[in-house]
């Protein structure tokens, strides 16, 4: 990849607000199909949420993740992380939340051997949640025995700089 797509997010699917869950799409037809039936914009009917695209550029923030067995959570750079990569990027109103734990983590579970043959080096749940939740939820549920990824956007700096936060009423 050229140096300045190394800085691009291949971004197949980012859900993400503190509050509430928007509807997304994705170029995975497994995927979509799973989403499609289980995703709902809690939002009122006026507002609209800015769409996170393939090929966006990922904001440099800095989120922690806790690997198993560790004691303390460690900083990481997105844009490092993810540069020269090509990355599944997925976000979620927190850990083991109902819809988020029956439904979309799930789903990517499920996907990653069609994800790892379309190319994807990475996956990665995101959320507003501590490191130390997102390291048992990932523990918990499987997700980390698949190789995904499970980042804590703790601040929600990642969640307010991709303009996703949402008041709820």
């Amino acid at each position: 990849l050229s140096p300045e797509v190394d800085m691009k997010l291949r971004l197949l699917a980012f859900v993400a607000t503190s509050l509430s869950l928007c509807s997304l799409t994705t170029s995975f037809s497994s995927i979509h199909s799973s989403f499609v039936s289980t995703a709902l914009f809690a939002a009122p009917e006026t507002s609209t949420m800015p769409e996170v695209s393939v090929g966006d550029t990922i904001p440099d923030v800095t989120l922690t993740e806790l690997s198993s067995g560790e004691d303390k959570p460690v900083d990481v750079k997105i844009v490092d992380l993810i540069a020269g990569k090509k990355v599944a990027i997925f976000g979620v109103p927190g850990a083991f939340t109902p819809g988020c734990s029956k439904s979309h983590l799930p789903s990517f579970m499920e996907a990653q051997e069609e994800l790892k043959g379309r190319g994807v080096d990475m996956t990665i749940c995101v959320a507003t949640n501590d490191a130390y939740t997102m390291e048992a939820w990932g523990r918990t549920s499987g997700g980390s025995d698949v190789g995904i990824r499970f980042l804590a956007d703790n601040s929600g700096t990642l969640t307010k700089e991709l303009g996703l936060v949402m008041e709820t009423p």
